[in-house]
């Protein structure tokens, strides 16, 4: 939550911790920040992309098979993913709507008591719940063994660990970084 826009007064957004941080000191390339409560909090804001947490691939699957209820929003994004985090974990994470605020270059933020790994494996859980209800309705049940049996193997934290450093090699991508 964001304190009233004061004119030449820097917005701040209240913690999950407790603290607070004015949202100037939240830049775009930032993911995750060293907090007074001495614990790291990550960060996102609606102009990262979900490639961040996810492969394009999936991304691009979510895409074409999610719908969602925003007009605003209608294909499934970075916002949704943090909704889905929000809706989840209420008390450990900090939603602040910075769209007023021409200084901060993006207009949603999020801010967890995770720190930056810990929220992409929350994410990557998340999303491979979604995906186990979305299949546990299909008619095939092959399919659904071959998604049970693919699930068994797959070790998020693995698939964390290599997916975030496969996008650190891509030094470039301001997005990647954390």
């Amino acid at each position: 939550m964001t304190k009233p826009d004061v004119p030449g007064e820097t917005q701040t957004v209240d913690l999950p911790c407790g603290e607070t941080v004015r949202a100037t000191d939240l830049d775009l390339g930032m993911r995750e920040f060293e907090c007074a409560c001495g614990d790291a909090h990550a960060v996102v804001m609606d102009v990262h992309p979900p490639e961040r947490f996810l492969p394009d691939f999936l991304v691009d699957l979510l895409q074409e098979t999610v719908e969602t209820s925003s007009d605003e929003m209608p294909e499934f994004d970075t916002p949704h993913l943090l909704g889905v985090v929000l809706e989840e974990f209420p008390d450990h994470v900090a939603v602040a709507d910075l769209s007023e605020d021409g200084d901060v270059g993006y207009a949603l933020l999020w801010v967890t008591s995770f720190d930056a790994r810990r929220l992409h494996e929350v994410v990557v859980e998340l999303v491979i719940e979604l995906m186990e209800h979305a299949v546990s309705h299909a008619d095939d049940d092959a399919a659904i063994q071959e998604f049970e049996q693919q699930m068994v193997e797959f070790d998020v934290s693995t698939f964390v660990e290599q997916y975030r450093a496969e996008r650190d090699i891509e030094a470039d991508d301001v997005y990647g970084n954390a």
